[in-house]
């Protein structure tokens, strides 16, 4: 596998580094590429989340805590220069194929080094019963982008207090959760995090790639969109009925849905479930001038959507949006 460097080893904005991947997987023609990136207090959310749903952002203004949005689904990631990012760009298009191969990646890399690591739900890596790493995924024609989270260690006080609600008195039960569900690679390994990063680019990786000065240009130049406030905040238009719903082993869904006359005149579909279809065109779109009733949504929608959204049945995506 050919890992990707940079001409300098300053530390960039998280924004910069997902314009990489995309500049990677359009441009160096290597089958598969990987290279890892650490950044300053960072929270970075889901494609399909609203921002105010996730981040506390006035706890993130008084922390300087940057917010950015990625391509991919999945949920809310606080990241600092405590732990390292994971980037995988392949050409394998298939996306449960991609996946596993990723999280087995990572799982055998934590193996080698005498840690019991294990996959686990639908992006997880795992310690025991504790998270360490958590991954997310998008295509682009010919090629897919795999990223996620190396938790070596990180600021508590932060990742609580960025990702859970504005309530200073929930922020100590935030902190006490979060040491329930996550661990630290440090608490098993001998290594400093510079030594682990130099064991991953060893274990994985055959030969290095050095990108120039003007393709780092370009990349800042694709860095602009990730940092355009529509891109960040998206269009959150007012809807008539919002549902809300988690539905196993595919994610948390809001599903916002704008009537007139009991028809449907739009739907926005938001979560950190993992997109790997075409969502407008294959899903919602179809829903346009349709009555809010499940026999009839049913009718017109295709009997797989699980292409579309993983893991999702066409049954549970109806009832969440017709259901009581």
């Amino acid at each position: 596998m050919l890992y990707i460097t940079l001409p300098d080893k300053r530390v960039r904005r998280l924004s910069f580094y997902l314009a990489m991947e995309e500049y990677v997987a359009k441009h160096v023609k290597a089958d598969d590429c990987f290279f890892m990136w650490q950044v300053e207090p960072s929270v970075i959310f889901g494609r399909n989340q609203l921002i105010e749903n996730e981040v506390n952002l006035e706890f993130c203004r008084k922390h300087n805590i940057q917010t950015y949005r990625r391509k991919s689904g999945g949920g809310c990631v606080y990241a600092d220069m405590n732990n390292v990012m994971f980037s995988y760009i392949t050409s394998e298009e298939q996306v449960g194929f991609t996946f596993n191969r990723y999280i087995n990646m990572v799982v055998n890399t934590l193996q080698r080094l005498g840690v019991d690591a294990s996959p686990s739900g639908r992006n997880d890596v795992m310690i025991g019963d504790k998270k360490v790493s958590g991954n997310a995924f998008y295509k682009i024609p010919g090629r897919s982008i795999v990223h996620g989270t190396m938790l070596y260690d990180t600021d508590m006080l932060n990742m609580a207090g960025a990702i859970t609600p504005p309530d200073t008195k929930l922020l100590s039960k935030g902190i006490q959760s979060i040491h329930q569900r996550v661990d630290f690679l440090k608490n098993h390994i001998s290594l400093s995090l510079p030594e682990f990063m130099t064991f991953v680019h060893d274990h994985l990786c055959d030969e290095d790639y050095m990108l120039q000065e003007n393709d780092v240009q370009q990349i800042e130049r694709m860095e602009q969109e990730y940092l355009s406030e529509e891109f960040i905040y998206g269009k959150n238009p007012h809807y008539t009925i919002i549902k809300r719903r988690r539905i196993e082993n595919v994610g948390d869904f809001e599903a916002r849905i704008e009537l007139k006359n009991g028809i449907i005149k739009s739907v926005n579909l938001m979560g950190d479930y993992f997109l790997i279809g075409n969502l407008d065109e294959g899903l919602l779109n179809k829903l346009k001038g349709v009555p809010l009733e499940a026999e009839t949504i049913s009718c017109i929608l295709p009997d797989r959507i699980d292409d579309i959204i993983m893991n999702l049945l066409k049954a549970d995506f109806i009832d969440l949006l017709t259901s009581p």
